[in-house]
């Protein structure tokens, strides 16, 4: 019934190739790294929440923004993509931009509301989550046109974890918000539901792109610019910075919808004339 064991035989079946003997180039591991450095970061925001040390619960979590925005294009640039690489960037968002801002701004001001605060930080969670998903799914899909790959469907994950935080910037300016605690409630549970939306935004993917050379020192000068400023006034800067991405948010889709209605009427302007150009069908001849 069984074949006798043999020791020196080679008749093992071939393992996977996780398992294999096999080198990996060095290069394949390097964002992988990124990727997981931003977990631990992401992870680390949500123990200083719990210890209620919010200004490195923040700086945590905007360190994890940071690498999760480096990471895809260290791979592009060492040509190290892989399915293992996407899959552990997509659980490590859900936790930096799913998990960790929602308990930060659940142990920051909506656990007073106890059972209804944390259905809202539920949903928030639930809503980075289904946006993940369909970003991923997205992905897959050939066939849209160029000019849509400048938008995002929906406020990104990471965006939203960002903006999310807002109100524990504007603590952090000097104004005092304890007793606007239903306020942040629904200012929580609209950001998830806007990560979940059909709204267009800026998906800056342009940033890849090639510029022209005579931008390069401007482009310089402002990278340090908002550098310093982030370290130097880093509440400041990220309050300002989104309030000026929600403001963008209704800008973004006046722009993506009025490029759809050019396009839309390009398509017709040269629908009509390939009818106008082709030569008109005559009816067949009746047998006399």
């Amino acid at each position: 019934m069984f074949p006798p064991f043999d020791p020196e035989s080679d008749d093992r079946k071939p393992r996977g190739r996780m398992f294999a003997r096999g080198q990996i180039p060095t290069r394949v591991l390097i964002p992988n790294i990124f990727t997981l450095l931003g977990l631990c970061a992401g992870l680390t925001a949500i123990r200083m929440a719990i210890e209620h040390r919010w200004d490195l619960a923040v700086a945590a979590l905007v360190f994890a923004a940071f690498l999760d925005g480096i990471d895809g294009r260290i791979a592009r640039l060492l040509k190290a993509q892989s399915r293992f690489g996407a899959e552990l960037d997509s659980l490590a968002d859900f936790v930096n931009f799913g998990v960790a801002p929602a308990i930060i701004i659940f142990n920051w001001a909506l656990d007073d509301l106890k059972s209804m605060g944390w259905i809202v930080v539920l949903i928030y969670a639930v809503c980075a989550a289904l946006r993940l998903a369909r970003f991923n799914v997205a992905l897959e899909r050939t066939d849209l046109p160029a000019w849509k790959n400048s938008y995002f469907v929906g406020v990104p994950a990471p965006a939203g974890a960002i903006i999310l935080l807002l109100p524990i910037y504007a603590q952090d300016l000097g104004l005092h918000l304890p007793v606007l605690t239903p306020l942040i409630l629904l200012y929580t549970l609209a950001i998830a539901l806007l990560m979940v939306s059909r709204v267009p935004t800026f998906s800056g993917k342009m940033i890849g792109h090639k510029i022209p050379r005579e931008h390069v020192p401007p482009l310089f000068v402002l990278a340090a610019l908002f550098i310093g400023c982030l370290l130097t006034y880093p509440s400041l800067t990220l309050a300002v910075g989104s309030v000026i991405y929600l403001m963008m948010i209704p800008i973004s889709a006046y722009r993506y919808f009025q490029q759809e209605r050019q396009m839309e009427q390009v398509a017709k302007a040269q629908n009509g004339k390939g009818m106008a150009e082709a030569p008109p069908i005559e009816p067949p001849s009746l047998p006399r």
